[in-house]
């Protein structure tokens, strides 16, 4: 029987990383045209806070320690209107409670050295989870951070060119202070498009009515905090098994089959 040839090993050897610099133009490929979002918004971010009548620092001082831009609107609409400091401070620890449950998926892995990490949790924003959540895969640090820089300074410089434009303007613009609720609008609605979403928009309404009979001068406080309760009381009723969502199949003849209107989205 004739010997078989020896065959010479097979090493893996580990696949290169890419080159730094073809890492952090794919990062602006992919978060440019997002980006590109920030721009009127943070330009009416920055014409607003001179329209308001506040001073002009404020848009890039809060620009880079809150770097939201939800939750700068509010502030300053807030500001304008005198409200406490401390009324401020929660509203914006409610807005801005969703980027902790962010952090859970985000691929904060990748980033190596503590600057890096620290600044890569301050710009976790919507979008930046958005994209990488879109992509789960593919992500290194230099493109993560490129991603996120972009994102800050395209805000950052958007909200000073509107402080600029703002100083240049002679007259008041009616309706500018509206920037703010066209925002949430188009998030309530880019987030309630299914019949899943439904329970959550009836619970906002509910508290908003609540808190403008209960405290209709601090009506957008009490009523974050109203629906906050109510999420919450939810999630326990879910995890009890008491209450299902109308597509859950649980939910549906109670027999775990689903009905032709309870189908997924």
């Amino acid at each position: 029987m004739a010997l078989m040839p020896k065959l010479p090993r097979t090493v893996n050897f580990p696949v290169p990383a890419k080159p730094t610099r073809y890492e952090i133009l794919e990062g602006l490929r992919i978060t440019a045209p997002v980006a590109a979002g920030y721009i009127p918004l943070g330009l009416a971010y920055g014409v607003l806070v001179i329209q308001l009548g506040l001073p002009w620092w404020l848009a890039p001082a809060l620009s880079l320690s809150a770097y939201s831009g939800s939750a700068e609107l509010l502030v300053v609409t807030l500001a304008a209107q005198n409200t406490p400091l401390a009324v401020i401070a929660v509203t914006m620890l409610l807005v801005n409670f969703r980027l902790l449950f962010f952090a859970f998926s985000f691929p904060l892995h990748v980033i190596e050295g503590r600057f890096a990490r620290l600044f890569s949790m301050y710009a976790l924003v919507d979008e930046a989870y958005a994209l990488t959540a879109a992509r789960p895969n593919g992500w290194t640090k230099p493109r993560l951070l490129t991603m996120q820089v972009l994102f800050n300074l395209t805000w950052v410089v958007s909200a000073l060119v509107g402080v600029f434009a703002g100083s240049l303007i002679p007259i008041q613009i009616e309706g500018l202070d509206f920037a703010l609720t066209a925002l949430f609008i188009t998030l309530t609605l880019d987030a309630a498009r299914t019949r899943r979403a439904l329970p959550s928009v009836l619970l906002a309404g509910a508290s908003f009515a609540v808190a403008m009979v209960v405290a209709p001068t601090q009506r957008l406080l009490v009523a974050l905090l109203l629906f906050v309760a109510c999420l919450a009381g939810r999630h326990v009723l879910h995890r009890r098994g008491i209450l299902h969502s109308p597509e859950s199949p649980a939910s549906a003849d109670g027999q775990g089959q689903a009905t032709p209107e309870g189908g997924a989205q």
